[in-house]
């Protein structure tokens, strides 16, 4: 993979996967296994166990676990914050995944940079959205936003793998408007002076 024009489409494919775990950790990483598992995911060395029957299992458990604890009040609170540094480790680990047998040093900064990066970004909007639904609604708005952040994982999981280069700009402009919806909601609930 010496070409630049190589390395994009594994990038794309890495911030997508990347971003999803912004969303939710465990889905995008069930569905990289899924889709490594079918064929169409190739993987670097070292990544294939994800596609084991042991590790799809537990991944399924571990997703369907965390989807079920983001509808508890006010624990989703608290998960989001404990879920901010693993959603950046997982970010990074999914992205080095899919980046290819490239030179280690390349790989890692890529994948620390770009996938990290992708789903500190994901995952700090969808963190500033649930403090703001919370304390606008009292919490009752945040269900909503748990589905809303189930699906984006499962859609953002299933475009990268399926359109890489849209992917990447559908996250930035997903995080772009998370940001301006947090920022106007909260200078509507700052009081007047």
């Amino acid at each position: 993979m010496d070409d630049p024009a190589q390395i994009l489409l594994p990038l794309s494919l890495g911030i997508g996967l990347a971003a999803a775990t912004g969303f939710r950790i465990f889905i995008p990483l069930l569905m990289m296994g899924i889709g490594v598992r079918l064929g169409h995911i190739p993987v670097s060395d070292g990544f294939a166990w994800v596609a084991t029957t042991s590790a799809l299992l537990m991944l399924a458990v571990a997703a369907f676990t965390e989807i079920i604890a983001y509808y508890v009040p006010f624990l989703d609170n608290a998960l989001d914050h404990a879920a901010g540094p693993a959603a950046i480790v997982a970010g990074i680990l999914v992205s080095a995944a899919v980046l290819g047998n490239l030179d280690p040093m390349l790989k890692w900064t890529l994948a620390i940079i770009a996938g990290g990066g992708a789903a500190a970004a994901t995952q700090s909007t969808t963190t500033a959205l649930r403090g703001s639904s919370t304390l606008l609604t009292g919490g009752l708005g945040n269900h909503a936003l748990a589905t809303g952040e189930i699906a984006g994982a499962v859609v953002t999981s299933l475009l990268a793998m399926l359109l890489p280069y849209v992917t990447a700009i559908l996250i930035l402009l997903f995080i772009w408007l998370g940001w301006r919806l947090v920022l106007k909601w909260r200078q509507r609930s700052k009081p007047a002076t």
